[in-house]
């Protein structure tokens, strides 16, 4: 798997370099990236922040300092994917939306989440394990379930 065109801070550790898909994304200062993780063009990811293995960071994310993101979690980027356009043809870069997703300082997202496109998960927010975000989180907020829901 590659690693081509990513701007890496001062003492990024990527775990397994032989075993991630990096590619036109920013790494800063001394965050851990671990196997088996894909992080897409455009894509930053904080200062000490640690990526755990298998998870999947599309084009349009951005990920504060100290974030913590587990093991599997997967971020999209497109509300209404489709493989082919109306006429028949393979959906191209122009055919669909892209949309952003902002996770704020000191959030961590526990292994299994799926975060949906669209939503700001606030500073030192706590997503559990498999939750479904599909909206906004508040700072310093916990949400579970599918979908996501406020932990009272």
């Amino acid at each position: 798997m590659p690693i081509v065109d990513v701007t890496l801070g001062r003492d990024v550790r990527i775990t397994h370099p032989e075993l991630v898909n990096l590619f036109g994304c920013v790494i800063e200062d001394e965050s851990m990236i671990g196997p088996f993780v894909e992080i897409q063009m455009g894509v930053r990811v904080g200062k000490r922040c640690k990526i755990q293995s298998h998870s999947f960071i599309c084009e349009g994310v951005t990920i504060g300092d100290g974030v913590f993101v587990g093991h599997g979690v997967m971020f999209t980027n497109d509300r209404h994917p489709r493989s082919v356009r109306s006429d028949g043809e393979l959906v191209g870069r122009n055919d669909w939306i892209m949309e952003t997703t902002v996770v704020e300082n000191g959030a961590s997202i526990g292994s299994g989440a799926v975060i949906l496109p669209g939503v700001v998960i606030g500073a030192n927010a706590l997503i559990g394990a498999g939750a479904v975000v599909t909206k906004n989180v508040s700072e310093g907020q916990t949400l579970i379930g599918v979908p996501g829901r406020p932990l009272l």
